[in-house]
């Protein structure tokens, strides 16, 4: 009895160019979230990384878009699922049909047709404490480190890191 051949390897797909300058994170971003985003249902990635520039900052602030499904077989005409926090499900209930036009507007195309609002905690980071305030003598010390740089602009600049920095160590105790 013969083997049978085994079947071919998908082939692997071609990496790409090597770069030889320097690219800001911000023009990689969409590629990334892309990548992470899509296998959680978000088919537009750009949704989640451009909410507050759709939403609007003031609901940007207290939703979040959960999840983005389309019916089998399409690409337009999703259903949006938005998490709101406390009165801002009513506010985007409200607001729905100016927020599904600003949706499609910013993707060119009817890429969402309802909204699916979803009561529930927006985030669950903590919030961490402003850092406490530097003392004379800290400041004092901040200030003769940066004397001797003659540019005012940068002297300031450094300045401000160096107290941020002093801040930042002086919170971490």
């Amino acid at each position: 009895m013969a083997k049978k051949p085994a079947p071919p390897e998908p082939a692997k797909p071609e990496p790409k160019p090597r770069r030889n300058y320097m690219v800001a994170l911000s023009a990689e971003v969409p590629a990334i979230a892309k990548a992470a985003l899509g296998s959680k249902g978000y088919a537009e990635a750009g949704l989640f990384t451009h909410w507050a520039e759709i939403a609007g900052a003031s609901l940007a602030a207290s939703s979040l878009p959960v999840k983005l499904s389309f019916p089998r077989g399409k690409r337009d005409e999703g259903t949006l699922t938005v998490r709101c926090g406390g009165s801002a499900a009513l506010e985007l209930q409200h607001l729905a049909p100016s927020v599904l036009e600003r949706i499609n507007g910013h993707f060119g195309y009817r890429a969402v047709a309802r909204l699916k609002i979803e009561q529930g905690a927006v985030s669950d980071r903590k919030v961490s404490p402003a850092p406490p305030p530097l003392t004379s003598l800290e400041q004092n010390a901040v200030s003769e480190a940066t004397a001797t740089i003659a540019d005012p602009e940068i002297r300031a600049s450094l300045s401000r890191l160096g107290a941020a920095i002093r801040r930042r160590d002086k919170q971490r105790g």
